[in-house]
């Protein structure tokens, strides 16, 4: 909770400490005495663009690699699934993330063909493309 600006706002007592706006992240949180849970540097940092990074890339697992797109997320255990869209110029990629049973295989399929890497190729057709991964669990 300590890096989400929402968690600093659930209270007025909360919202007095932080000293913030609730919807930017913060370079700060202070631990000093007299400014303990005061959010500092909030307009003026790049926190919230790695925030995006580390969830888009670490956790969903998306990297673009030049004309690439590799998808490998680590989803928590309790995720049963997720969805996303992913624009790549004009062309629409509709990806869709499950949780293989035991015994599944991991499986990457663009359109219903499997693919042979975790990756796919990005094309700017103007087309809806469907992107459907099975990955066992990972966490």
């Amino acid at each position: 909770g300590m890096l989400n600006p929402v968690q600093h706002a659930r209270s007025a007592a909360d919202i007095e400490r932080y000293k913030v706006e609730p919807y930017v992240m913060t370079a700060d949180v202070y631990a000093a005495p007299a400014h303990v849970g005061r959010g500092g540097w909030s307009w003026y940092t790049g926190s919230a663009g790695w925030m995006y990074r580390l969830i888009v890339e670490s956790l969903l697992g998306l990297r673009r690699e030049g004309a690439r797109l590799r998808i490998v997320p680590v989803m928590p255990a309790d995720w049963h699934f997720f969805e996303l869209d992913y624009r790549y110029r004009g062309t629409r990629y509709h990806i869709t993330v499950l949780q293989a049973g035991a015994g599944d295989s991991d499986e990457l399929r663009l359109d219903g063909v499997i693919q042979e890497s975790s990756s796919i190729v990005l094309h700017d057709d103007g087309l809806e493309h469907r992107v459907e991964i099975r990955q066992r669990r990972a966490i």
